[in-house]
């Protein structure tokens, strides 16, 4: 049998829960989520999700979100409705930094500082307003380490099971965490303890995630996984791009008056004697950054790892303050401006008037990608409607990308568009266009890839929000195409793509 790993010496007790201004952060965040979760419109990932046919998995995500968005879709299709689980992460994410903090042995100072520091993150903020595979997955890679804590700091190794159980369940939302995983691997081979390596709760937390993951995995496996095919297509589109603002967005994650407070957790991690147990997690950090820089797929996948960063640096920065009001003063001053520039930033406080003519669109995707959608079915609907009876009647609206199938899908049936087909990712596979329709309403950035397969195209509109935006779908051609050579089982293939 293998060995339990046992502490040298066991730690200090834990401080109390600092239950006030946990719940207080928690309340706060949460209201501010709920109360801004109906502006601006339906995200693109959300249009997408909500018309997913149900399944195991996808071509470029695990089944959760979708399955979610179907759900509540169907009780109340607003965009507010789909947000609850998204707000309900967050939350999470303030609870498990907090409790993170406490069991690195911050006291009730550290304790609030991690809950409102968590609660006034940037980026976190910005994808808790909408759902997002990493709107779940806020508060999974603190989750995992806080268990990871425990099993090494407090000789609990039992623990490891906790965050086999975390892991293995949010592969249903992201295969992400086994970048956490590698990089806890390689900072326990260099920092130790390495006798945890050969422990049989570490092993059974490991069996534990690979049993709960197993239906997921298995769907990723008998597909050829098609997440690392969607990976090295992102890669191989954005790679440069992402990889040069990786570094640059390690400053911005949290947002910027919060990079002392991390700095001085991974420095704390590296050095603290009473943290030696846990030094693995200044080397996991910086593995982190390198697989994504290795990875060139998004250029935040390291956030949850700056949040446990984040918890760490919580109880330094709290004993720095301990007894100098200054100190204090200035922390709280960074803190709540924190709050206030990702309350503007991440959620639409700004009215959409006037968002076009600030910078918000400019440093939020998220906001980017909410506006418009109403707006440009009804250019689609009225291009359809000028076709020549007899055209309509066998015509079909084609999208380049998910964003435009489902806002078609979620706002075309009022306007007479009843049907839409897009042969971006999943859709591709999901439905094809009859035979007999020979003519087709294409909307999108991709008719060039149109001209190629059918005998005629031409451009009769152009997507206009009438925001002054500048998003991903603002000008796009709207044409009608006509006759796909050879007939959709030729065309189909040739207009599919992944990214």
């Amino acid at each position: 049998m293998l060995p339990t790993v046992t502490a040298a010496r066991r730690p200090t007790a834990l401080a109390p829960v600092a239950t006030r201004p946990l719940l207080a952060a928690v309340v706060v965040v949460s209201a501010a989520l709920t109360a801004a979760s109906g502006g601006y419109g339906y995200h693109r990932d959300e249009l997408y999700f909500r018309m997913l046919d149900p399944a195991w998995g996808y071509l470029d995500q695990p089944p959760l979100a979708p399955f979610l968005a179907r759900t509540l879709s169907a009780v109340v299709d607003e965009p507010w409705a789909l947000r609850v689980p998204a707000t309900l992460s967050m939350a999470a994410l303030v609870v498990v930094t907090t409790l993170l903090a406490r069991e690195l042995g911050g006291d009730h100072r550290a304790q609030r500082l991690a809950a409102w520091a968590a609660a006034s993150a940037s980026v976190p903020l910005a994808m808790a307003h909408v759902l997002l595979t990493s709107s779940l997955d806020l508060w999974v890679w603190p989750a995992v380490v806080l268990c990871a804590v425990r099993a090494l700091l407090r000789d609990r190794p039992r623990w490891w099971l906790g965050a086999g159980l975390v892991a293995g369940l949010s592969t249903y939302d992201k295969l992400l965490v086994a970048v956490l995983g590698v990089a806890l691997l390689a900072g326990l081979l260099a920092t130790g303890p390495r006798a945890v390596l050969r422990s049989r709760h570490l092993l059974g937390g490991v069996l534990l995630a690979a049993v709960v993951a197993a239906p997921n995995l298995a769907y990723q496996a008998a597909n050829d996984w098609p997440q690392l095919t969607v990976g090295a297509a992102l890669a191989a589109d954005d790679g440069a791009e992402v990889r040069a603002s990786t570094l640059p967005m390690l400053l911005l994650l949290l947002g910027p008056p919060l990079v002392p407070v991390w700095l001085a957790g991974w420095v704390a991690l590296a050095r603290r004697p009473a943290w030696r147990r846990v030094r693995s997690l200044a080397v996991a950090a910086p593995v982190v950054v390198l697989l994504v820089l290795a990875m060139g797929s998004q250029n935040y996948y390291p956030m949850g790892v700056l949040t446990v960063l984040l918890a760490a640096g919580c109880v330094p920065v709290a004993g720095w303050c301990a007894g100098r009001r200054g100190r204090t003063r200035l922390v709280a001053g960074a803190v709540a401006a924190n709050a206030l520039v990702s309350a503007v930033v991440a959620l639409p406080v700004v009215p959409v008037s006037v968002l076009g003519r600030t910078p918000v669109p400019a440093v939020n995707q998220v906001a980017r990608d909410s506006l418009g959608w109403p707006r440009y079915v009804q250019q689609v609907a009225a291009v359809r409607a000028a076709l020549p009876p007899g055209d309509r009647a066998r015509s079909v609206v084609v999208t380049s990308n998910y964003g435009e199938a489902g806002a078609v899908d979620r706002f075309g049936p009022a306007l007479g568009l009843d049907t839409v087909y897009s042969a971006h990712n999943a859709l591709a596979d999901q439905a094809r266009p009859p035979e007999d329709a020979t003519v087709v309403v294409f909307v999108g950035t991709t008719l060039d890839r149109a001209r190629r397969v059918f005998t005629r195209c031409d451009v009769v509109d152009h997507l206009d929000s009438g925001l002054g935006v500048d998003g991903e779908e603002e000008g796009a051609p709207i044409a009608v195409c006509r006759n796909p050579v050879g007939g959709w089982s030729r065309a189909w293939p040739l207009l599919r793509h992944i990214d």
